[in-house]
């Protein structure tokens, strides 16, 4: 007979699910109460949380766990995705077919605003997994006409492609510094991401909070930003 869903499994998702079986190790612990907290993972090198969606949930937590153990958080961002469409009709087949939107690492920027100072802690890690990733959805009357009446369920890991390991703020700003002037706005920002100037805001929120970046005035209704030496 299989073993019970432990803590905190019964509402997981596949996608959290296969991350998970991905970085645990022989010997780690999954399900770990800690600290008055559920840890995905516990091992010799810490504890790994996996998290696939906003991050807001872990302002508490993480600054709890850090106190005393190094924390590896680890995000995936669909690089393709594929939609598995899963009829109403029995008589009728599932589709799949790929999506023509790509994700891109600086869509962590989208999530990482409520926790963007925890990236200098010293016992903090981020790591950003660029994956392959089937949508599976289906028909709901109910969903907005833009979604076409299709709605996501569930999301199935395919492969991961690429990890990003980010250790700071700056290692994420190194990634766009070389395409940006001594002084940028949020406009300059998207350019060099390839991204939406919303995006963009969002990360220049984080480069500010992290002090990696620095307001140095106005350009028209726009801030004007600054690397500072800490990006250095």
């Amino acid at each position: 007979m299989a073993a019970p869903p432990g803590i905190g499994e019964l509402n997981e998702r596949s996608l959290h699910r296969a991350l998970k079986a991905r970085y645990a190790t022989p010997g780690s612990r999954v399900e770990e109460r800690i600290d008055g907290f559920v840890a995905d993972i516990v091992g010799e090198d810490g504890i790994i949380e996996i998290h696939t969606g906003n991050f807001w949930p872990l302002k508490r937590k993480l600054p709890k766990l850090l106190c005393r153990h190094p924390v590896t958080l680890v995000h995936p961002i669909a690089a393709d995705r594929y939609l598995l469409r899963i009829p109403d009709a029995e008589d009728a087949p599932t589709t799949r077919r790929k999506s023509p939107k790509h994700g891109s690492v600086f869509g962590i920027f989208g999530v990482l605003t409520s926790i963007a100072t925890l990236l200098e802690h010293p016992r903090m890690a981020l790591h950003i997994a660029m994956t392959v990733e089937d949508a599976v959805q289906v028909w709901d009357p109910r969903a907005r006409r833009r979604r076409g009446g299709w709605t996501t369920v569930d999301r199935q890991l395919v492969e991961v492609v690429e990890t990003h390991r980010i250790d700071a703020m700056r290692d994420l700003f190194a990634l766009v510094d070389d395409h940006l002037a001594r002084e940028f706005t949020t406009l300059d920002l998207a350019a060099a991401m390839g991204t939406s100037r919303r995006l963009a805001q969002q990360a220049a929120f984080c480069f500010r909070e992290a002090g990696v970046c620095d307001v140095v005035g106005k350009q028209g209704n726009a801030l004007v930003y600054r690397r500072s030496e800490h990006a250095a």
